[in-house]
């Protein structure tokens, strides 16, 4: 999509109480990239909620806005195009251009994604412009796997410093924020994600993924296909499969390492039987046509992914990473496989792919759990709150 302002319709419905009138509070969104993933699509579950009480100034680092397709139209939101110097070091004319940007802008708070952002909260302090929320849900591919890098550490204790608070949505995470980053414990905030569950509880559309053949049963998974997820892990661990029962892998996503993983599968013989669907606007009509779904990243903490796949009622093969292992129903965590064990990861798949009794116990579970746990009422009342009561206070 190209980047370009949003106005609001004058016909729109503002979900604001009746008789209430109000001027809209600023949030200022920070994203390294505005792509299709979990923590953008989380964001625009949030927004879509909250309405026209709020206006939106998006800023994507890498200039990707894919995901302004979940936004609602209705909604006040504007894309901010930014010049960001490129590098490792930290760049003071980085600094000086974001700081005079928000002091341009004066938004009612500032609300940071991922590292990618961080910078920001750094520029906010020169003076402070405005009250910071950063909000962190994991790592990429160069700290996948636990290398936090001291220099990043130690930013982030500046960046992230009084009267910053920082929102996880993991235990993993409050653990790094705390014991790592030597955050006050005030100052950090666990929010789990949610779902809409009874959105995915639904009977699947036949038709949102290729007719099976006799017998097949289907391995699936949902994520942008980029390196920390490692969807070539699953793809060499379905390979390892034997072929009975025959079975098919389909991964519902797009990203950079799709022409990588396509020639993985075709290296490894089992081209004709990994299906690549691309992005789904609605993955609510896949979810429950799989048989089994399957998580193989390098790095993880609460996917939404994982979330849609309980509430659809799907047993679970994973990596054991993030908080996966503690958001599964207890008897699926025996599917939960050290990360770098891909014969692990195979044997797992093929015990559920030779088993449905167990595919339908686990999945009853699963769904039991994310309907009991992970509804995203709870979710969404929690970060209206946290709105309200942050752009109200001054900085």
């Amino acid at each position: 999509m190209t980047i370009a302002d949003r106005a609001t319709p004058p016909q729109c419905h503002a979900r604001v109480p009746e008789g209430v009138t109000r001027v809209p509070k600023h949030l200022f969104h920070v994203f390294s990239s505005f792509e299709v993933g979990g923590q953008q699509m989380r964001f625009a579950k949030i927004a879509n909620h909250l309405g026209l009480r709020y206006r939106h100034t998006i800023v994507a680092v890498d200039g990707n806005t894919d995901c302004l397709d979940r936004l609602d139209p209705a909604l006040a939101v504007r894309v901010l195009p930014v010049e960001v110097e490129k590098g490792r070091a930290l760049s003071l004319r980085n600094l000086w251009r974001f700081h005079r940007l928000l002091r341009a802008e004066r938004p009612d708070l500032l609300l940071t994604y991922a590292w990618g952002a961080v910078e920001w909260g750094l520029a906010n302090r020169l003076p402070p412009v405005c009250r910071h929320l950063h909000f962190e849900d994991g790592f990429g591919p160069d700290e996948a796997v636990g290398r936090h890098f001291r220099r990043r550490i130690w930013f982030r204790r500046a960046a992230l410093a009084r009267p910053t608070e920082v929102i996880v949505p993991s235990r993993q995470l409050e653990w790094i924020a705390l014991e790592s980053w030597r955050l006050p414990r005030g100052r950090v905030r666990f929010i789990p994600n949610g779902i809409d569950c009874a959105r995915f509880a639904v009977p699947p559309d036949g038709h949102a993924l290729p007719s099976r053949r006799d017998g097949e049963l289907l391995i699936g998974s949902v994520g942008t296909l980029r390196r920390e997820k490692n969807f070539g892990r699953l793809v060499r661990a379905f390979a390892a499969l034997p072929a009975d029962p025959p079975a098919r892998l389909v991964l519902i996503g797009d990203g950079p390492d799709r022409p990588a993983l396509q020639a993985l599968a075709r290296d490894l013989g089992v081209a004709e039987r990994v299906v690549f669907t691309g992005n789904m606007m609605n993955p609510e009509r896949a979810l429950g046509l799989l048989d089994v779904f399957a998580i193989s990243s390098d790095t993880e903490q609460m996917p939404l992914s994982l979330l849609e796949a309980m509430a659809a009622g799907r047993a679970v093969v994973s990596t054991d990473v993030g908080d996966v292992k503690a958001m599964v129903t207890d008897e699926n965590r025996r599917l939960v496989v050290p990360r770098e064990d891909e014969a692990a990861l195979t044997s797992a798949l093929h015990r559920l792919l030779v088993d449905a009794t167990l595919r339908r116990r686990l999945g009853n579970a699963n769904r039991a759990r994310a309907a009991r746990e992970y509804d995203e009422g709870v979710m969404l009342a929690t970060y209206d709150k946290l709105l309200e009561d942050f752009s109200r206070r001054v900085a």
